[in-house]
């Protein structure tokens, strides 16, 4: 028993026009996680925090309390980086295609990079003590390219394997043919 009406299931089928195509075609992205984020907002207060801190208490104790409020600049630039790093992070996404790694990033100037499967050489997973801390990983690609080389950064740890093993699986597959 078919359900809706007869306009509704000729919407659904497949006239043979192209317009589903396309649609099918647009690649379906993966923002970051939201540990990235949290991450560089961590390390952005601390850094700036201490900066803030000991100019204050230096400028104070050296030249006089009213030159302490030019404590205030590294206060100022923390809460400008808090909105810029938001942004930034927002703007970084990906997405696997039929034959190419598409990565996009950029808030002023987008910058999209496509990696095709085949022209992958090296596929590495890195983490340092801090990503690693916040349980973060990022997926490094090498080409022959060194233009192309691309970085995913602040993925979780299980997700960077996946996609490094799926990369390198596609790209020997893919190289194959050459």
């Amino acid at each position: 028993m078919e359900t809706g009406s007869p306009q509704d299931r000729r919407d659904g089928e497949d006239t043979g026009t192209t317009g589903e195509a396309e649609v099918a075609a647009e690649p379906v992205w993966t923002g970051l996680p939201p540990g990235l984020l949290r991450m560089r907002r961590l390390l952005l207060v601390v850094w700036l925090g201490v900066l803030a801190l000991a100019l204050g208490l230096l400028l104070g104790l050296l030249v006089g309390p009213a030159w302490a409020a030019f404590a205030v600049v590294p206060l100022a630039l923390m809460a400008w980086g808090w909105v810029l790093l938001g942004r930034n992070w927002h703007s970084w996404r990906y997405a696997e295609r039929a034959d190419d790694l598409l990565i996009s990033r950029g808030v002023l100037w987008r910058e999209e990079t496509v990696v095709p499967y085949g022209r992958m050489q090296l596929v590495e997973v890195t983490s340092g003590p801090v990503e690693r801390h916040f349980g973060l990983a990022s997926v490094q690609l090498h080409t022959a390219a060194a233009a192309t080389d691309a970085t995913i950064p602040g993925l979780d740890p299980a997700e960077a394997e996946r996609l490094r093993d799926r990369l390198t699986e596609l790209g020997e597959a893919r190289s194959a043919g050459l």
